[in-house]
């Protein structure tokens, strides 16, 4: 299986920057892995969205679009569990 490329929206950066320092590295390294298996377990898929999925590291969750047909992986969103779902429509 080839490996997906990551791409990040400029919102989900600027997410990634408010997030605890500790746990950002955790977070890239979630994402990393991402390219190799973009199903890991513990991802769901987010209801009423087609290629929408999230990934929880931590207390934190990283919304991301998978998109098979041209091997992307877009980090949709990146926040707190209990803020990220009331923001993400």
């Amino acid at each position: 299986m080839a490996s997906f490329k990551i791409e990040w929206k400029h919102s989900a950066r600027k997410e990634l920057k408010k997030v605890e320092r500790q746990i950002i590295p955790r977070i890239l390294q979630a994402v990393e892995a991402l390219s190799n298996n973009p199903h890991p377990p513990g991802s769901r898929k987010l209801h009423g969205a087609e290629y929408t999925y999230r990934i929880r590291v931590s207390d934190y969750r990283v919304i991301y679009s998978l998109y098979a047909d041209s091997i992307t992986i877009e980090i949709v969103r990146i926040g707190h569990r209990k803020e990220i779902y009331r923001k993400f429509g």
